[in-house]
C-alpha cells in the first residue's frame, strides 16, 4: 500500500518537532490548483465529508479536488488502488478530531475498531492537499490511568489544543511514552494564531501571555536563558525544551511547562508555588517553530526518562485536538 502524506505548511510549521526528532513521512508542498478531468466545476466536498465520500467509493470526486502537487505524487489510477487497499476492512469512518487554523483544516477519523485512521488536509481554497491512512496503536490501560491530583489550565482565557488526545493523529506525542499525554496549546482569534507578520513572535496571540502553575508544588528545575526562535520553521534542537519550569506536586507527579519566553521565568528552584501562580510567559524557545506552550504531567523530574501521565483536568475536561480550554 502506498501512503500519501502531502503536508500543508500551515500545520507543519507549527510545532513541527517540539522535542521529538523522529522523521515525518512526507513531502512538503505548495498547492497551486485543481480541476476536474472534464474541466467542469463540481460541488466541492467539505472537509468533514471526505471520509464518508471515500467510503462511498466516490474516489474521482475526491481526486478531482486534490491540489496540483498532490496529483504529481499520485496518478488517478494509483490513488484509486491506494484507497481501495487502505479501506478494504473499513466499515465506517468515525470523526476523531478537527482543527481549522490559518486558513487550513486538518481533520481525522478512526475506523469502527479504533485500530485504523484517516487524516485529510484541506487548504483555504477547498483543495485537498493531503490524505493519509495508517494503523493506530493504542495503550488502553495507560489511557485509563489519570493523575491523582486535579489540574487547572496553566493560563487565562481561551486556548486551543493543537496536539492532544489518545491517538497519534490527534496527538503526535502519543507514540512516545515520555510524552504520550502531552499537550501543545495555542491561542486562536478569528481562525488565526497570529495577526500581522507571521515571522515575528509578537504577532502570535499566545506570545507573552502569562503561564500559570497548574497545581501547588515546589519548583525543581528552571531554564530561563534560551533565546526565542524566529518564526516560522526555525527550531533549536540543541536545547529542545527551551525555557522551562518543572514543578513537583507530590504523589509522584511533576508538571512541565516548556518553550517559555526568554527571561520570563519568575520562579527558581526551591520556590513554593500555589495553584494559579504566574511562573513565566508564553514563548517560542527550544525545539519550537511557532509560539506555543508544551504542557504535560510526568511521574519523574527527568522528562526524558519518566513516563507521561494523562492529566485529570478540573471540571472533568478531556480536551483533544481542536478543543478550546478556558483558564480562569
Amino acid at each position: 500500500m502506498k501512503k500519501t502524506w502531502i503536508i500543508m505548511s500551515a500545520f507543519t510549521l507549527l510545532l513541527a518537532g517540539c522535542w521529538n526528532n523522529d522523521e515525518q513521512t512526507g513531502v512538503t508542498t505548495t498547492s497551486t490548483g485543481s480541476q476536474t478531468t472534464s474541466g467542469a466545476s463540481t460541488e466541492k466536498v467539505k472537509s468533514e465529508e471526505i471520509g464518508q465520500t471515500l467510503l462511498a467509493g466516490e474516489y474521482d470526486r475526491i481526486y478531482d479536488q486534490t491540489s496540483a502537487d498532490f496529483k504529481k505524487e499520485l496518478s488517478r489510477e494509483q490513488f484509486h488502488d491506494a484507497v481501495k487497499n487502505s479501506q478494504a476492512r473499513v466499515k465506517s469512518w468515525n470523526p476523531n478530531s478537527k482543527l481549522s487554523l490559518n486558513g487550513s483544516t486538518y481533520e481525522t477519523w478512526v475506523d469502527q475498531d479504533g485500530k485504523f485512521g484517516l487524516v485529510a488536509m484541506m487548504n483555504e481554497n477547498g483543495e485537498i492537499t493531503g490524505l493519509r491512512f495508517n494503523p493506530l496503536e493504542s495503550f488502553v490501560e495507560q489511557d485509563k490511568a489519570l493523575t491523582k491530583l486535579t489540574y487547572r489550565a496553566p493560563f487565562k482565557g481561551d486556548w486551543h489544543v493543537f496536539w492532544g488526545g489518545q491517538n497519534v493523529f490527534a496527538n503526535y506525542h502519543y507514540a512516545i511514552q515520555s510524552q504520550r499525554y502531552a499537550y501543545d496549546l495555542i491561542q486562536i482569534k478569528d481562525g488565526y494564531s497570529y495577526k500581522g507578520d507571521s515571522k515575528k513572535n509578537e504577532s502570535y496571540y499566545m506570545f507573552g501571555q502569562e503561564i500559570l502553575a497548574p497545581e501547588a508544588g515546589t519548583v525543581v528545575h528552571t531554564i530561563n536563558d534560551v533565546k526565542d526562535n524566529v518564526p516560522v520553521g526555525v527550531m533549536n534542537e540543541a536545547q529542545p525544551t527551551g525555557n522551562l519550569v518543572v514543578i513537583d506536586h507530590g504523589n509522584g507527579e511533576f508538571s512541565y511547562l516548556a518553550h517559555l519566553k526568554e527571561g520570563s521565568v519568575t520562579v527558581k528552584t526551591g520556590d513554593r508555588v500555589a495553584k494559579g501562580d504566574k511562573i513565566g510567559l508564553g514563548g517560542n524557545s527550544g525545539n519550537s517553530s511557532e509560539p506555543h506552550l508544551h504542557y504535560q504531567i510526568s511521574d519523574g523530574s527527568d522528562l526524558f526518562t519518566s513516563k507521561s501521565i494523562r492529566v485529570q483536568w478540573e471540571n472533568n475536561l478531556n480536551p483533544v485536538q481542536g478543543d478550546v480550554v478556558t483558564g480562569n
